[in-house]
C-alpha cells in the first residue's frame, strides 16, 4: 500500500506559477511509476504528467514546455511545478502511484496502471 497527501494548490492569475507537492509513504519501493492526473467538474480525469524509477518523463501535450514533474525520493516528495498557467488548467490535482512495470508510453493511457491516490488539491486560474 501506498499511502499519499498533495498540497500547494491555491489561486493564481493566468500567466503565473504554483509549485504542487505529493508526500508519499507506506511500500514506495515497489513504486514504479508516479503521477499528477487533473479533473475538471464535468470533465473526464485527465493524464498531466508522470515520471518512471529511471527517471523517464511523459507529459500531457496541453502542458508540455510549461509543467515540469520531478521526484526526489531520499524525502519521498513528488513534484509538479506548473509555470504559464492557463485558465484551462484549473481542475482537482491528483498524484498517484503504480507498480506495474511496462507501463505505456501514452500519457492518457496511464490511468488504469496507478492504484494510490491523493485526495488532490484545487488549483484555480482566473483569468
Amino acid at each position: 500500500q501506498v499511502y499519499l497527501a498533495e498540497s500547494g494548490g491555491g489561486s493564481v492569475q493566468a500567466g503565473g506559477s504554483l509549485r504542487l507537492s505529493c508526500g508519499y509513504s507506506g511500500d514506495t519501493v515497489s513504486i514504479t511509476s508516479m503521477g499528477w492526473f487533473r479533473q475538471a467538474p464535468g470533465k473526464e480525469c485527465e493524464g498531466v504528467a508522470a515520471i518512471d524509477s529511471d527517471g523517464s518523463t511523459n507529459y500531457a501535450y496541453s502542458v508540455k514546455g510549461r509543467f515540469t514533474i520531478s521526484r526526489d525520493s531520499t524525502k519521498n516528495i513528488l513534484i509538479l511545478q506548473m509555470n504559464d498557467l492557463k485558465p484551462e488548467d484549473s481542475a482537482m490535482y491528483h498524484c498517484a502511484a503504480a507498480m506495474q512495470a511496462g507501463l505505456p508510453s501514452d500519457i492518457a493511457a496511464l490511468m488504469p496502471f496507478f492504484s494510490y491516490w491523493g485526495r488532490g488539491t484545487h488549483v484555480t486560474i482566473s483569468v
